[in-house]
Parts: C-alpha cells; structure tokens; sequence
C-alpha cells in the first residue's frame, strides 16, 4: 500500500498542477481590469501558488522515493508550460489593458508590463531548449534540466503572482510604484529566461564537438 503511494503520489500532483492551471485560467478569465471581479483575481494568485507548490513537491518526493517515471518525465515538464505559459498569456492578454492610455496613444498599455513580443520569446526559448534535449537525448547522451532553467522556473513562480496582485489591486494606472514594479519582474523574469536556456545550447555545443572528434 505505501509503495504504490509512493509510486503515484508524484504522478498524482503532477496531474493536480494540470487541474489547478485550469482553475488559475478560469479566475484570470472572469478579472477585468481595473475593478471588475478583483476577488477572482485574487483567488487566481492563490491557486498559481497551490500550483506551483506541487511542481516543487512533486520533484522532491520522485527523487526520495525514487519513483521517478517517464510519465513524469514528460508530464511535469508540460504541466509546467502550461501553467507558466498559460500565465503570460493572460498577462499580456485583453484583461489587462488599461483603456486611457490606449486612448492616450501611449507606448505601454499593459497594466502588468507583458507584451505578446515577450510571450513570443519566452515560448521561442521553451522550444528551443525542449528541442535540443530531444535530439541530445534521442542520441542516447543524458542531458537533465540545468541549474538556470530550475532558477527561471523559481523566478517565473514567483514573479508570476506578484504582478497579477498588483495589476488587480495596486492599480499601477494611478500608482507609479506599482507600475514600476511590474516593470522590474517582467524584464528580471524575461533576461533570466532568455538566460537560462544558454548553458542548454553551449551543452548541445560541447557534445556536437565531441562528436565530431569522435568521428575524425
């Protein structure tokens, strides 16, 4: 009985993230910007962290009990992109617009600082690193996550409900703090993004070399 707890409990949290990005997605769905169902909003942010609790504990608990699985190999990093992604997505999505400084013509109209361009680039460097783990992997070469991507995956958990509490609560139309706020996390989130998937294509580098001598 404990040793099939053990084996499925992870994979259970891991099907459980999947669940509660569901419910983090319909709470940002029902929010519009400024004060139109803030309190949705608000239980969204509490369930982005349940959510990203289990992604910690799930890791954890696969590793102690050795119960490490290729569904889980495959499913938690999933999980993890759409949650994550599906986050930025509603962040620099219509629900965050602030209508006066799009009638104003102003440059920045994202209440939150996230623009689809960095979606775009956030998505770019989460296939590029899937990608080349796939071919490096395929060729029978073990090439586990880096150190840099757990750090991203930290930072984007964390900046993540911070900036929605702010765009929903702290009104960074009428509060400059708050606005300069969701600046600092947007761009710090997006520079260690684009970071951490260097040691992914200076790795895949390193071996295509060896490779190569290998073959000379």
């Amino acid at each position: 009985m404990a040793d099939g707890i053990r084996r499925n409990l992870p994979n259970g949290l891991t099907l459980l993230r999947l669940v509660l990005a569901g419910g983090f997605f319909a709470g940002l769905n029902a929010f519009r910007f400024p004060d139109s169902h803030v309190l949705w909003a608000n239980i969204a942010i509490a369930v982005f962290i349940l959510a990203a609790i289990t992604d910690a504990l799930d890791g954890y608990l696969a590793r102690r009990w050795q119960a490490i699985s290729m569904f889980g190999r495959i499913m938690d990093p999933f999980c993890d992109k759409v949650l994550i992604l599906g986050a930025f997505i509603y962040l620099a999505g219509p629900r965050f617009v602030v209508p006066q400084w799009v009638a104003a013509g102003d440059f920045f109209t994202m209440a939150t600082g996230v623009y689809p361009w960095m979606v775009a680039v956030i998505l770019a460097r989460e296939l590029l690193v899937t990608g080349v783990r796939g071919v490096v992997e395929s060729m029978g070469i073990s090439f586990p996550a880096r150190w840099s991507g757990k750090a991203k995956m930290i930072l984007q958990s964390v900046s993540i409900p911070i900036i929605i509490f702010l765009a929903a609560n702290c009104r960074p139309d009428e509060q400059a703090w708050a606005r300069w706020s969701c600046y600092v996390l947007v761009y710090a989130t997006l520079v260690v993004t684009v970071w951490s998937g260097l040691p992914y294509i200076l790795g895949v580098r390193r071996i295509m070399i060896e490779q190569r001598s290998k073959a000379d």
